[in-house]
């Protein structure tokens, strides 16, 4: 009599998917998707081993009751009957099998966990009768163990192996249940019908530019980039000043280089969810709309799921916005991306295998944080070392991460795509900078007043309010920061180009956003006190087209750096702050030249060299090196890039939000309306999102998913000029709604 995986309510046992179907299918997915990585043998072996458990009683009854309507009989484990076989065909790699297939519902699991689990008598003889394949790992695929410890190696390896059998295993359930929804996965372009895209797209706007100077050098950039791309896999640093067109160049190296080399997709990882759907969007104007898939950090609760609600509602309401990374061209932020590379839950780490053989550009690399800098190195160098990757640290200030005497846990052979990058600098260099020093809100408000047009740039939000309200009312007057949300954003910064654009007056107020991936064009910059490589973003909006630098044949932007009467915010802001100032003494002519910018970027990490993993992640790993003894969850527990977390909210401040949050409550699939809904998010402190719940004026309609349906209907909750004030909480009177 046949066994089963799956059962369907309302049709019978007959259509059901047989236990061998789905072990055998799994098994050569999974394979499939570790052969990327020359480890074929153990995604086939986890595939094969990952629901044996589902050949035992009670297996049958439980699925029956499933399937009937019945009341539902309590959760039957069916994971680690696989992983103790693996352990006992062999003790050392089955104890690596045995973390992926016991782990793949829960999670991988400490070490502690797995060992009480794996130590439980259990009745074995009906599952090991299910095995629907005799493969077996003959050895650990990497005999090359430089660049990381042994330890770091084998739990990478763990993870990697894990993500093939949660995606292979996901997929083969979804293509029998939900084969509408798998079919909808299918049709991406490829590389090489994205090149043929993009190439005749960028080359018709290079030839319809201004021959300006800047202009180009933004073509030299792209030339430099191309002729790199026969250099094998491996780590590059791009490092091209902002506005010398580092985005669209790097992603003319990715799609050269894939090509060249057969890598598979593209990875665009950049620090802001508030930019990525701008960079998302300029890589569709040339690449297709068909070809970029967005993965932000905005929503992500409890993407695993547990087999007795297999793709019910309540699964597809709580995946929301998760994906496998299976298009050729991802959009993601550093958030989720290195998270995922040491998370152990299966929803986060169902991806990662699809990041071998593939391009990751890091945007903005000087944004690595510092308390998990190790870690997130250790991760690029075994990505490129052993999986085949290539990873290029994109930015206008390199983190000086390269291997040398005094660092030697840097970046070894990294290839700097840009031959004479202090010779790009020079000429590209467009901003004077100043040291105004210690200046209160009514000074800076006065100094802002008498420029026709400028930029402010802040530290907090906070502050960036409170300098708008003096500035409010006065011509031209702008204000941006994430509590607005996107769509409002895009609006803003559509007004304050064409406001520049028109010569009109334009005073812009904002928090750090403006600093990435926002082509504005300030003549003057003020910025607070902040570290070299914030103070450089900043300079990255003045004078950005060089038409002034031009006109004067010397730099001529001009960029006033500050440090607010009220002092920088404790933490990050005055470490970051003191060792810039202390950089600039040494009398750099030029105090964001790269030698300045290196200059400051090794006293940080000289200066806080204890706190580059503050959490001890790579230590917990070498804990386990004997015996691989992993802490997994615990790792993924530390592994938290931002502890003081802002808590997304949404908006409904259009009609067309207004259309999606109705439609989002009751949808089978709220992922995709979600990620329409991104547009809307505002953050706000988890004290003010819980007010504003308590108040009514927010609703949740998902498990960590809040609403404001009707902002209108709370005295300004939602400002055009500031967007969400949540101390705003008062309902208007009826009379005022008549209005």
């Amino acid at each position: 009599m046949p066994k089963y995986a799956h059962s369907v309510a309302g049709r019978p046992v007959s259509e059901w998917q047989t236990l061998d179907d789905h072990l055998k299918a799994v098994a050569a997915q999974a394979r499939e998707f570790a052969t990327a990585f020359g480890a074929g043998e153990w995604g086939e072996a986890a595939g094969g081993h990952h629901d044996l458990g589902k050949g035992q009683p009670p297996w049958p009854d439980y699925l029956l009751a499933s399937a009937t309507g019945r009341k539902r009989l309590e959760k039957v484990p069916h994971a680690i009957h696989g992983a103790k076989l693996a352990v006992e065909r062999h003790p050392a790699l089955g104890r690596i099998l045995a973390y992926v297939i016991a782990g793949h519902h829960g999670g991988l699991p400490d070490w502690s966990t797995l060992e009480k689990q794996l130590a439980k008598e259990r009745e074995l003889d009906e599952a090991r009768e299910c095995r629907a394949t005799d493969a077996f790992p003959a050895g650990f695929p990497f005999r090359d163990n430089s660049g990381n410890s042994q330890a770091f190696i084998l739990s990478f390896f763990t993870r990697m192996v894990f993500s093939c059998l949660v995606d292979a295993d996901w997929l083969d359930t979804e293509a029998f249940l939900d084969p509408g929804r798998a079919a909808w996965r299918q049709g991406y372009p490829t590389i090489a019908t994205l090149a043929g895209r993009f190439f005749p797209r960028y080359w018709a706007m290079v030839a319809n530019a201004a021959s300006t100077p800047v202009n180009r050098i933004r073509r030299e950039v792209v030339d430099a980039c191309l002729a790199a791309t026969d250099r094998p896999p491996g780590l590059f640093s791009l490092t091209v000043p902002t506005g010398g067109g580092k985005t669209l160049a790097s992603l003319a190296f990715a799609l050269k280089h894939a090509e060249r080399h057969d890598l598979r997709r593209i990875v665009y990882v950049i620090p802001y969810t508030s930019i990525i759907e701008q960079n998302a969007q300029e890589f569709r104007k040339y690449l297709g709309e068909d070809a970029v898939v967005e993965h932000h950090s905005t929503f992500d609760p409890g993407q695993g799921r547990g087999e007795d609600d297999a793709f019910s509602p309540e699964l597809r309401r709580s995946q929301l916005a998760c994906e496998n990374w299976d298009a050729p061209v991802i959009a993601t932020t550093a958030v989720q991306f290195f998270e995922s590379l040491f998370a152990s839950r299966p929803g986060r780490c169902r991806k990662l295998h699809n990041l071998a053989k593939s391009v990751i550009i890091l945007d903005e690399a000087q944004m690595l944080p510092r308390k998990y800098l190790l870690p997130c190195l250790a991760a690029i160098r075994e990505l490129a070392a052993r999986y085949g990757a290539t990873l290029v640290l994109c930015t206008a200030t390199q983190p000086a991460v390269r291997q040398r005497e005094d660092f030697p846990q840097g970046l070894k052979d990294m290839h700097e795509i840009i031959p004479d990058k202090t010779g790009l600098h020079s000429r590209l260099r467009r901003v004077i900078v100043e040291d105004l020093g210690i200046l209160d809100d009514e000074a800076l408000a006065g100094r802002l007043m008498g420029h026709h047009q400028a930029l402010c740039v802040v530290n907090t939000r906070a502050h960036a309010r409170q300098l708008f309200e003096r500035l409010r009312g006065r011509d031209g007057v702008y204000h941006l920061s994430t509590t607005m949300t996107a769509v409002h954003r895009s609006c803003r910064i559509d007004a304050i180009r064409a406001a520049l654009k028109a010569g009109s007056p334009c005073l812009v107020i904002s928090t750090s956003l403006i600093e990435a991936g926002v082509d504005l064009d300030f003549p003057v910059v003020y910025r607070a006190a902040a570290g070299a490589d914030s103070v450089a973003q900043a300079a990255g909006r003045c004078d950005r087209e060089g038409r002034l630098t031009q006109a004067a044949g010397e730099p001529a932007g001009r960029v006033y750096v500050f440090t607010p009467a009220q002092g920088l915010p404790k933490g990050d802001f005055t470490i970051t702050a003191d060792k810039a100032a202390e950089a600039w003494r040494q009398g750099y002519d030029d105090p964001l030249c790269p030698e300045a910018i290196e200059h400051y970027f090794r006293l940080l990490f000289w200066t806080v060299g204890k706190e580059l993993d503050a959490k001890g992640i790579l230590g917990l790993l070498e804990e386990g090196k004997r015996g691989a003894t992993f802490p997994f969850r615990t790792v993924s527990e530390a592994m938290e890039f931002i502890e003081d977390w802002k808590k997304p909210i949404i908006v409904a401040h259009d009609d067309e939000a207004k259309k999606l949050v109705a439609q989002l409550e009751f949808s089978p699939t709220p992922g995709l309306i979600l990620r329409s809904l991104q547009r809307y998010v505002a953050t706000i402190s988890p004290r003010d999102w819980g007010a504003l719940i308590d108040a009514g004026a927010a609703k949740l309609v998902l498990e960590g998913v809040a609403v404001i349906s009707e902002p209108e209907l709370y005295q300004g909750l939602y400002c055009d000029d500031v967007g969400l004030c949540p101390e705003r909480k008062t309902v208007l009177s009826s009379s005022s709604l008549t209005l």
